[in-house]
């Protein structure tokens, strides 16, 4: 029984490690045409690079592993838990601080936030000290993440009440190139890139579980229909609140 669950284990590493390697092979191709063919330069650091490259195929690996043991599971049980509690307040409330805490979270974000106050202190539109450039790139930060979590309370409501998505979608959008009209210039490409930069490693994983699971227990909804379209909205309310906040610091 020890042999085969072992070499159960094996086969599992192996297939999750063929898998990661097979996703990144694009990327390794495209990169090596270029080097090899346009650039025509050698690879500097190339056992650095190949260590590097395992050390990627490893972490993606055992991220997704993860996030199939761990993050898909508890948010469609969490999901699943509060809509047969019958209680709307502690739903949308989950939904809210599940969004929030997600992106406050969100590595991608902290790093374009720093990047951000770094260039807006450089460019002269902040204070070029670390408390200036600590308190915008914070306040980009939670502008961010009190968007995601309105968007994904929006979208947990769109659910319950069977909204049609595409209303929600273009109205969102209408609203953005009136804000892009009014908003300064120096915060419209951030606001932008916030969008993107919110769904990534640790929200897109967590939300989509919960809407799946909430769409799987409501009655007269489909995982399939209904259950999609959470980081639709994580991607949108963000352009909108950061681009507020530029007309609040930059005006």
């Amino acid at each position: 029984m020890k042999a085969y669950t072992i070499k159960t284990i094996g086969r599992l590493i192996a297939r999750k490690l063929w898998g990661a390697t097979t996703d990144l092979l694009p990327i390794v191709l495209v990169i090596a045409f270029f080097q090899l063919l346009v650039v025509r330069q050698p690879l500097p650091h190339v056992g650095e690079v190949i260590f590097g490259a395992l050390l990627v195929v490893t972490g993606l690996a055992l991220f997704i592993q993860g996030l199939e043991m761990g993050l898909f599971p508890i948010g469609e049980a969490l999901a699943t838990a509060l809509a047969r509690k019958g209680s709307l307040f502690w739903l949308l409330t989950f939904a809210f601080a599940l969004g929030f805490s997600t992106t406050v979270a969100e590595p991608a974000l902290i790093a374009v936030a720093g990047e951000a106050a770094d260039i807006a202190a450089a460019g002269g539109l902040i204070q070029a000290d670390d408390q200036a450039r600590s308190s915008y790139a914070f306040g980009l930060r939670m502008s961010v993440a009190v968007s995601v979590g309105i968007a994904i309370l929006v979208g947990v409501l769109r659910i319950l009440r069977g909204w049609p998505i595409h209303y929600l979608i273009i109205g969102g959008y209408v609203m953005v190139m009136l804000m892009t009209l009014i908003a300064p210039a120096e915060i419209i490409g951030i606001a932008y890139d916030a969008g993107g930069v919110t769904t990534s490693t640790i929200t897109v994983p967590l939300v989509a579980a919960l809407g799946v699971g909430l769409a799987s227990v409501i009655r007269g909804r489909s995982p399939l229909t209904d259950g999609f379209g959470l980081i639709a909205f994580a991607s949108l309310l963000p352009m909108i609140f950061v681009m507020g906040y530029g007309i609040l610091v930059f005006n």
